[in-house]
């Protein structure tokens, strides 16, 4: 009894103790990993939660941008932070992917993360070189069965590449990958004529759609996006199962106190809801969501296991981590 006594006292002080931290937090700086470059997508988005996070919190949100392995580095360093709400991590599509594309990792989205919110979302964009003769995504299925077909990608693994895969495999269409080190040189490729498709994300693509220099098929979302309102969804062209595109979201190392977890995902989820960020997101190409841990987590175990079967279908993989 005296041992079962002093178990359940230690106990209660270290949950008096955790309480005690959230009720103060935050004391101190948060640490806000980023694990792409700066002037990135992901990074640009990062930002703008982060300026507006240091006010609503009253303590600085310093944006840290490590880069290496396709977000992996980032993500290590996170994953190995104190878990008391002082250090996040900034995630995307690209750390699902990685849970299957690297044979080997330092880290389990899973198992050593707590999610925190989902904010943003930019779907994917299937686009075609303007002079080829196909205006929607059933012309080029059927321009593809009769002609060499090739589209870009930047790079093996990424999202640009297992979307199209996915699409591939579920159509039963013969395309050729040909990656790229970046979506910017496979891009300018399919503007040249040199490819022939690409799926990218709104930002990347929109600039030579608009230009006329690239022609917009469908999009991969649930509804028509207000940058492309003339461009149907892939769910009115008959392929409801493609809603595909680049998420952000927050997540913490597993075992920060769950008050400071529902505190940060409120107050992100009443900034990515503003009139004035969703403005700011719409203008980089991306819709503001907002929501709760739970949320987060389903995306995010969702995301792994259908990424998961892109990438066994695809034959990807990437060494280190």
């Amino acid at each position: 009894m005296k041992r079962f006594a002093t178990l359940f006292a230690a106990a209660a002080i270290c949950l008096a103790t955790r309480a005690l931290m959230a009720a103060d937090y935050p004391e101190r700086p948060i640490r806000y990993l980023v694990a792409f470059a700066p002037g990135a997508f992901n990074d640009i988005l990062a930002r703008i939660v982060a300026q507006r996070m240091t006010s609503a919190l009253g303590k600085p949100v310093i944006v840290d941008n490590r880069v290496g392995a396709g977000g992996n580095v980032g993500a290590e360093m996170a994953a190995k932070a104190t878990p008391d709400g002082y250090s996040l991590l900034n995630i995307s599509s690209a750390h699902t992917i990685a849970q299957s594309l690297y044979p080997k990792l330092n880290y389990s989205l899973e198992r050593d993360f707590t999610p925190v919110v989902h904010f943003a979302s930019s779907p994917l964009v299937m686009a075609v070189n303007a002079s080829l003769p196909v205006a929607s995504v059933s012309d080029f299925i059927s321009w593809s069965k009769s002609n060499k077909a090739v589209y870009a990608s930047g790079g093996v693994g990424v999202i640009s590449h297992l979307s199209v895969e996915m699409f591939k495999h579920a159509i039963g269409i013969d395309v050729l990958h040909v990656p790229y080190k970046g979506g910017g040189p496979g891009l300018l490729d399919v503007v040249a004529g040199r490819a022939h498709m690409m799926t990218n994300t709104i930002p990347t693509l929109y600039p030579a759609i608009k230009a006329g220099r690239l022609r917009a098929l469908g999009i991969m979302a649930d509804r028509r996006h207000s940058h492309l309102p003339e461009v149907p969804t892939f769910g009115e062209v008959g392929y409801r199962e493609f809603v595909l595109g680049n998420w952000l979201g927050i997540v913490a190392p597993a075992g920060t106190p769950r008050d400071i977890v529902y505190r940060l995902a409120n107050e992100v989820t009443r900034i990515v809801r503003s009139q004035e960020v969703r403005e700011r997101f719409l203008q980089e190409g991306a819709d503001a969501t907002g929501g709760t841990p739970e949320e987060l987590g389903v995306v995010i175990k969702n995301e792994i296991v259908r990424f998961g079967r892109a990438v066994k279908a695809s034959g990807a993989t990437a060494s280190g981590s």
